[in-house]
Parts: C-alpha cells; structure tokens; sequence
C-alpha cells in the first residue's frame, strides 16, 4: 500500500492540504479559526487572554509559536476545562479537523485522493512529550474521515 507522508513542506499537494498548517478557515461551534494548528494552539489558552483569539486567526508556523507558550496543563472550549492530551481534548480537535473537511472542498478531495494510501505524519523526530496531538492520532482521525466519507458516497 503507497504511503503519504502529510506535512506542509511536502512536494505532494494533498499531503500539503492534510497538513493543520494549511490556510482552511472554518467554523467551529459558532467560532471562526483561520486553521486547524491556530485552533489547536488557541485553545490552550484561556478565554480572556489575547492570545487565544491571535492564535484562532493564524495559520502555520504562526500559530505553532504562539502555541509554545501555554502551559499545556488543560484546554478551554465551551465553557469547559479539558485535560491536555486526554482523550476528550483529541476528540475535540477531530472535531475541528472534520468541520475543516466539511467546509473546505478542496480539502476534502485532496483527502479522498488518499484513498488505498497509508497515512503517516514522521517529521524526522519523535512526537515532543506535550504535544497537543500525536502523529498517530492525527492519521487515524484523517484515515476515520477518509473512509466514512467514501463510505458514504457508496
């Protein structure tokens, strides 16, 4: 089985497109992010705070760096505080990789031009200790949508 490696430094246009540095604004509970990496360094970061709201507008690197300075204890969404890394926060963040797929068309055929691939997210190193979400959980989220998706286009 061919496998695609998603990052947005890649030559392959569709593993650019999976990347959550990719420029897909949507619509998340009624909260507009200009990408899935500005969602998921945003919402470690509490309501009041100004960089929560920077973060929900960047894209890309941007939004990584603003990332590094939370304290990646809990994430806020909703009214709720949401352990970091637990699984109720990366069932959070598919949501927002799925409403990425929902309202961005070119996304959502850029991953179903994936299907009888192997998605993997290797950067070269070692998911870091704290990350908000780790290679393996990405993909299978990406490979869940993937196949529900053509699944229900059947």
């Amino acid at each position: 089985m061919p496998v695609l490696n998603i990052g947005s430094k890649s030559d392959d246009w569709r593993a650019c497109r999976l990347s959550n540095f990719s420029a897909d604004a949507f619509v998340l509970d009624g909260v507009r992010m200009a990408s899935v990496e500005g969602f998921i360094q945003g919402i470690k970061f509490f309501y009041w705070d100004s960089t929560r709201r920077q973060a929900f507008e960047s894209v890309g690197v941007e939004a990584k760096r603003l990332g590094k300075t939370a304290k990646r204890f809990f994430v806020w969404w909703q009214g709720r505080t949401i352990p970091h890394g637990s699984s109720e926060h990366h069932q959070l963040i598919e949501r927002a990789i799925r409403a990425k797929f929902e309202q961005n068309s070119e996304s959502m055929n850029a991953l179903l031009a994936t299907e009888g691939m192997t998605l993997t997210h290797d950067l070269g190193y070692p998911d870091p200790p704290k990350t908000s979400l780790p290679a393996r959980v990405f993909c299978d989220i990406l490979t869940r949508i993937r196949e529900e998706t053509l699944s229900a286009r059947k």
